[in-house]
């Protein structure tokens, strides 16, 4: 499946995947004012066997075929904890 990703502007390291480039007319509303205007990072062939660094292919390919769009989020970073005994 071909794809477009874009980076958001206003979000660092938010990246939206469509499933068709420049059609941004299935985001929620909400999720596009979040993002601000997208920027066109490139484009992917995206199979089950490809690897992503940060996603796991088959949910993105879901979300694509079901909705049109994958949203890419930052991962969280858990403070280490300091328990001493």
């Amino acid at each position: 499946m071909q794809c477009s990703i874009y980076k958001s502007r206003r979000k660092q390291d938010t990246y939206l995947y469509l499933a068709i480039k420049d059609d941004f007319s299935r985001l929620p509303e909400p999720l596009l004012k979040l993002l601000g205007e997208p920027v066109h990072v490139m484009d992917l062939e995206l199979h089950p066997e490809r690897r992503l660094a940060q996603e796991d292919t088959a949910e993105v390919l879901r979300n694509l075929q079901q909705r049109g769009w994958h949203l890419q989020m930052p991962r969280q970073e858990w403070p280490e904890t300091e328990a001493k005994h």
